[in-house]
C-alpha cells in the first residue's frame, strides 16, 4: 500500500465520508466531505483531493487536501451522508437533521432543507421536549432514516416537510446506527448490544428481527451490511468486539472477532518498567470500535476505527495466495494482535461468504494497520475504489489514493 498522508486542520473531526461518484464513472474519488465535533465552533466542510498524492517533477508529492468550502453547524456533527453528489445529510447533537447544497460553480455550501426537532426528550425526567442527539442517518434518494438518543426512528423524504413515518418508542435504550438491509427494511444498533430489524411496508411499530450479542449487553456503535449480500452484517461494539452476523440464521453473531485492544507490546513494557499487575490492567483494556465500513466494490475488504487511535484494513479474500497464518503481515506497518474467531452457527456452503465461514484454518484473515503511528481516536472512515479517508480526534485527516498494491 502507499503511503496514507496527514493534513491538520484545527478541527476535532467526527464524520468523514466521499462524494459518491456518477453511475457507471471511471473517475476515482476526489472529494470529500467532513463534520466536526468538540470545537468551539463546528462545521460541515468539503475537500478536494485532486493530484495529492501523484509525483511532481522534482520527485515530491503534488497538492494536498484542499479546502473547497466550509459552513458552520450548530451542534456536534454526529453522523454525515451524501444524498446524492450535490446533497449531503448532517446529523447533530442538537437533535437537528440539516441537508446542505453544494454549489460547485462558487464553491459554498447552503443549508437547503432542515428538521429542527427531529429528536427529542419527552416525559418524566426530561424537560418539555428537550434536544436529544441525532446519532444515525442512512439515505437511499429520495428517502433519508435517522435515528437519536431518544430511541426514536423517522423516516424523512427530501423536500417533504414533514416526516414520512415515524416510530416514537422504537427502542428505550439509545439507537446508536442504522443501514438499509434493502430499500423497505432498516436494521439497527443499539446501547445493549441489540440488533433490530424495521419493515417500513408494516404498520406496527414493532421490528420483525432482533438479534443480540450473549452475556453482557455491550453496546454497539456502528453497523455496516454487505454490499452484495444483504444477509450478512458487520458491527462494531464498546469492547472493541468486529461482530459478523447472518440475520438469516438464528438470533446471535456468526463470529466474533476481539479486535481493537492494547497490544501486546505495552504489556512487556509495563512487565519491564513495574510488575505483572500492570500487565492485566493493560492488556484486559478495550477500546470502542467507532465505525466499520465493507468496501463497496471489494467487500471481502473490511475497514474499522477505534478510539485507540488505530485504523485497521481486514483482507478475508481467498482468491490468492494461501496465507500462512490467521493474522499475519501485510505490510510493513501491520500489527500482531492475539485475537480469536469464534462461530456460533452453520451456514450453508453454497450461501456462504468469506466473512461466514465456519473454518478459520480455512479462511485466513489478514489485518492491516493503516496508520504508521497510533494518534488520539480515529472517530470516522470511508473507503471509495482504491481511496481512504478517515478523520481524527488529533485533528488531522488522513487519506490514501492507493488502498490496494
Amino acid at each position: 500500500m502507499e503511503e496514507i498522508y496527514a493534513k491538520f486542520v484545527s478541527q476535532k473531526i467526527s464524520k468523514t465520508r466521499w462524494r459518491p461518484l456518477p453511475p457507471g464513472s471511471l473517475q476515482t474519488a476526489e472529494t470529500f466531505a467532513t463534520g466536526s465535533w468538540d470545537n468551539e465552533e463546528n462545521y460541515v466542510s468539503m475537500w478536494s483531493i485532486g493530484d495529492f498524492g501523484n509525483l511532481d517533477s522534482d520527485g515530491g508529492f503534488e497538492g494536498d487536501h484542499q479546502l473547497l468550502c466550509s459552513i458552520k453547524h450548530h451542534g456536534d456533527v454526529m453522523d454525515l451522508q451524501f444524498l446524492d453528489q450535490e446533497r449531503i445529510v448532517a446529523a447533530s447533537s442538537t437533535g437537528c437533521v440539516t441537508i446542505f447544497l453544494h454549489h460547485p460553480n462558487n464553491q459554498t455550501l447552503s443549508a437547503s432543507q432542515q428538521w429542527t426537532a427531529a429528536h427529542y426528550h419527552t416525559g418524566p425526567g426530561s424537560p418539555s421536549c428537550s434536544n436529544a442527539p441525532c446519532t444515525g442517518v442512512v439515505c437511499n434518494n429520495p428517502e433519508i432514516v435517522t435515528v437519536g438518543e431518544d430511541g426514536r426512528i423517522n423516516l424523512f423524504r427530501a423536500d417533504h416537510k414533514e416526516a414520512v413515518r415515524t416510530i416514537d418508542n422504537a427502542d428505550s435504550s439509545t439507537l446508536h446506527a442504522v443501514t438499509f438491509l434493502r430499500t423497505p427494511e432498516i436494521l439497527t444498533v443499539n446501547s445493549i448490544g441489540q440488533l433490530k430489524i424495521w419493515d417500513f411496508r408494516q404498520q406496527r411499530n414493532e421490528p420483525t428481527q432482533i438479534l443480540s450479542l450473549t452475556g453482557d449487553r455491550v453496546p454497539l456503535h456502528c453497523v455496516d451490511r454487505h454490499p452484495n449480500q444483504q444477509h450478512v452484517v458487520a458491527t462494531g461494539g464498546q469492547d472493541g468486539m468486529l461482530s459478523i452476523w447472518d440475520v438469516r440464521q438464528g438470533t446471535m453473531p456468526v463470529s466474533l472477532l476481539k479486535a481493537h485492544e492494547a497490544e501486546t507490546i505495552w504489556s512487556i513494557i509495563l512487565c519491564l518498567l513495574f510488575d505483572t499487575e500492570a500487565i492485566d490492567f493493560i492488556t484486559g483494556l478495550e477500546f470502542e470500535v467507532w465505525e466499520v465500513h465493507f468496501h463497496p466494490s471489494n467487500p471481502d475488504h473490511l475497514f474499522t476505527c477505534s478510539e485507540d487511535g488505530s485504523l485497521w484494513h481486514w483482507d478475508a479474500s481467498t482468491d490468492g495466495p494461501e496465507k500462512s497464518s490467521l493474522f499475519h503481515q501485510g505490510g510493513r506497518n501491520s500489527t500482531f494482535l492475539s485475537h480469536t474467531i469464534s462461530n456460533q452457527a452453520n451456514v450453508h456452503q453454497s450461501l456462504i461468504s468469506s466473512w461466514l465461514s465456519t473454518d478459520p484454518a480455512k479462511d485466513r484473515i489478514e489485518i492491516t494497520s493503516l496508520l504508521p503511528n497510533r494518534t488520539l481516536s480515529v472517530n470516522s472512515l470511508d473507503v471509495l475504489g482504491p481511496c481512504l479517508v478517515c478523520g481524527t480526534d488529533a485533528e488531522a485527516i488522513y487519506v490514501t489514493r492507493q488502498l490496494f498494491s
